[in-house]
């Protein structure tokens, strides 16, 4: 595997790669990798010629100082991870590398960066296309690969990939589980063993509330889901959104769209945790 941390670099490489007709697949990550990133890049790995993974915790989309600062950063143990994954290239920039001036676009990204993730988190998903736009330039891939715990992102990530005319592939992964049903994620590592041990009642509640919304309407079943996983300590919902799996909008009626997505995003304690299901 080839460690490369400058865009000059990288974009040489990739152009050489492409030249030689070989396909590539990129997954882009912020690090402290686990079992759902190593899924992205097996499913990469089987698609593409060649795996460009990206490990960069990028400052422009976290809008809590806080947050960027306690983000895990395991450089080390991610490139062995990388490796064992059959990565060809591990991207590993510096934030000077990324933003040698900063970064003034602002993408109209419309109605599905505007809810949920994009009320609670002001700038974020402009900064989620700041950054992505840059590899997807920098790399020029065949196909880029997002886990599906983040949902929104993935439209937002359509929505910037239609703004800006990149022609690529979007290619959207199942989310990863703990056996416990615990949706994988970097941040799961800062839970206390009481909190962990609470965690996975989010996936259970919202695996439970498909049968509840069979008879019950759109509000009762968002209803059930909140007073379900507040009743747990150490819990608190922040949202709980039923909405069109392509617009991102809230449904009020089941009839209203054939993909309902539930979409959740609960403190465990001070760990901001998100989950989804489908109705």
């Amino acid at each position: 595997m080839e460690i490369i941390r400058t865009v000059a670099e990288l974009e040489q490489k990739t152009e050489q790669l492409r030249r030689q007709g070989l396909s590539i697949g990129l997954v882009p990550t912020m690090g402290a990798l686990h079992a759902g990133h190593m899924s992205l890049i097996a499913r990469a790995r089987k698609e593409n010629d060649i795996v460009v993974a990206s490990v960069f915790v990028n400052p422009t989309q976290f809008n809590n100082p806080d947050d960027l600062k306690t983000y895990p950063r395991t450089e080390k143990a991610d490139c062995k991870l990388l490796e064992e994954g059959g990565v060809d290239i591990a991207f590993i920039p510096s934030v000077e590398e990324i933003y040698p001036e900063p970064d003034t676009r602002v993408f109209e990204l419309g109605p599905v960066a505007e809810v949920m993730e994009g009320a609670m988190r002001p700038g974020h998903f402009n900064g989620v296309a700041q950054i992505v736009s840059k590899l997807f330039a920098m790399t020029v891939p065949t196909r880029a690969y997002f886990g599906e715990k983040d949902f929104q992102q993935i439209a937002v990530i359509r929505k910037m990939v239609e703004l800006e005319g990149f022609d690529l592939e979007i290619v959207p992964c199942p989310i990863c589980r703990e056996e416990d049903g615990l949706a994988l994620s970097s941040r799961n590592v800062r839970l206390t063993p009481a909190q962990r041990a609470i965690a996975p009642a989010i996936a259970k509640t919202l695996a439970s509330s498909v049968d509840w919304a069979k008879d019950h309407t759109v509000d009762q079943t968002k209803r059930f889901v909140i007073d379900t996983v507040n009743s747990f300590p150490h819990m608190n919902v922040e949202y709980y959104e039923i909405v069109d799996g392509k617009t991102m909008q809230p449904i009020k009626n089941w009839e209203e769209t054939k993909e309902p997505v539930g979409c959740i995003t609960v403190f465990c304690g001070d760990v901001r945790l998100i989950d989804n299901i489908r109705y």
